[in-house]
């Protein structure tokens, strides 16, 4: 008995130095396991990468800093194209350019603005309205589209990959067509146009060289507007260069009345360019009420002065209330007309 109980005393410690010793290496395995996994888990982990390279919306056109690779080449005008009966490019007013077709005045002396001009019903007291905003959302574009009367300017902005397709739209349901070209605002960047903005800082080769992209991305317009734009175009030393340009070009500008300090009149019989200004913005309030009463206020304006434009954007009430008034018009001695028919020809 004495021997046996000796022989336990024996193998108690042996047990539990085995026991400890086998949860030693139990744990020793599991921390050798998880910094394997660590070490190595990345070598077949696939990893997830935003590619900040490709837009995130494919009808956002490509800045102009992108690499060539990267840019679509650019299209080449060497025929007329029309959208129905309409106009949207003219070869001999086109100067095709590495960056896109670009207006140009012809040869013969003809210039886009009359060109691509829509045509206007006879009339006294003439009424014209721009709506701004297209090409961006293909709901809100489309339904413009089908709503709007063909004697509505349409303005679209310069970046959607698949502007040409509404601008032939537009041109086809007999619209007359601007590009938006963004400018700076007085609130700049917290209100940002986006890429190619024209800038009141810059030198006069960066903005024209920014005035040239935008130009270059679309053809069938008869002229420009401002998109923001309001301490560009208070400054008459940056405006100057721009308006001469377009002026060379052949297109006219319209002031949609964002900056009350504009100094776009001015400039415009300085610089010898076509010109036409806002009298109204529409939809500064976004109310069936409130747009039906600026809708008044032109037409008040026409009386007196036999003509007047209106700026509003693409908001739903907007284009339902400009589509109801439009139908009341004619009784009352009013005609629609584009933008065309009241810009005051430029100065020689």
């Amino acid at each position: 008995m004495a021997d046996a109980a000796f022989n336990e005393e024996i193998r108690s410690p042996r047990a539990a130095r085995a026991l400890a010793f086998a949860t030693a290496f139990f744990f020793c395995s599991l921390t050798a396991g998880a910094l394997v996994i660590t070490l190595l888990g990345k070598v077949h982990r696939p990893e997830v990468v935003l590619d900040l390279s490709t837009p995130l919306d494919a009808r956002t056109a490509l800045p102009i800093t992108a690499s060539a690779e990267a840019l679509p080449p650019p299209v080449v005008i060497d025929k007329a194209v029309f959208a129905g009966t309409a106009l949207v490019a003219d070869p001999a007013l086109i100067e095709n350019s590495p960056m896109g077709p670009l207006p140009r005045i012809a040869d013969d002396g003809r210039k886009p603005m009359t060109a691509y001009a829509a045509p206007a019903a006879p009339g006294k007291l003439r009424i014209a309205i721009v709506v701004s905003g297209l090409g961006i959302s293909a709901k809100a574009t489309t339904a413009a589209l089908a709503s709007l009367p063909p004697g509505v300017t349409l303005g679209f902005a310069p970046y959607a990959g698949d502007v040409q397709h509404w601008v032939n739209e537009a041109r086809q349901f007999g619209h007359e067509v601007l590009l938006e070209v963004p400018m700076e605002p007085f609130d700049f960047p917290d209100s940002d146009p986006g890429p190619h903005t024209l800038r009141a800082g810059v030198d006069e080769e960066s903005n024209l060289q920014r005035l040239t992209w935008n130009l270059s991305r679309f053809t069938g317009y008869a002229g420009i507007t401002n998109l923001l734009g309001q301490r560009f175009l208070s400054d008459s030393d940056v405006l100057s260069p721009a308006m001469t340009y377009l002026a060379r070009r052949g297109l006219y500008f319209y002031d949609n009345g964002a900056s009350a300090q504009s100094a776009a009149p001015q400039v415009a019989g300085a610089t010898a360019t076509a010109f036409a200004q806002s009298n109204e913005t529409l939809d500064g309030i976004q109310t069936a009420l409130e747009i039906d009463r600026h809708l008044s206020a032109l037409e008040d304006e026409a009386r007196a002065h036999g003509s007047a434009i209106g700026s509003s954007f693409l908001y739903p009430v907007t284009v339902e209330r400009i589509a109801a008034w439009s139908k009341t018009l004619a009784g009352r001695g009013f005609v629609l007309v584009p933008v065309s028919a009241i810009v005051s020809a430029p100065k020689q």
